[in-house]
């Protein structure tokens, strides 16, 4: 027999721990998606942070908070701006019009309208 097979060898025991169950998905409301959205708005504010003290993972978060932005309803903090961030659901409600006062411009809505025409409308008010 060869020498090698008389050595004393070495092994090492790896154990596992049990794979966690996968959470089951949360059902939030909007108003806990504008107050959690509305957190990471302000100056300052950790996204990442405010995800993990929400229980939620910041990726999810982050997609909240794109969306919020990109239809144009929701727009960051800057200096001198309000403490308090409104977010809108737009749907018909009537044949009347709405008129939507921003700033010193007036956008009137009449009854049938597309909503996401109007979130391009106020984008472009928002800028101008």
């Amino acid at each position: 027999m060869s020498n090698s097979v008389k050595q004393p060898r070495t092994f090492e025991i790896l154990t596992a721990e049990p794979v966690r169950r996968r959470r089951k998905p949360r059902d939030w409301s909007d108003d806990e998606k504008a107050r959690i959205i509305a957190a990471t708005l302000q100056p300052g504010a950790n996204v990442s942070a405010v995800a993990r003290s929400e229980g939620l993972d910041p990726s999810q978060l982050y997609g909240w908070r794109r969306k919020a932005l990109a239809s144009g309803v929701v727009a960051p903090l800057t200096e001198g701006a309000g403490k308090q961030i409104k977010f809108a659901r737009v749907e018909t409600a009537s044949s009347g019009s709405v008129d939507i006062v921003i700033a010193d411009m007036v956008v009137r809505v009449g009854g049938n309208f597309d909503p996401d025409h109007l979130v391009k409308v106020l984008q472009a008010v928002r800028k101008a």
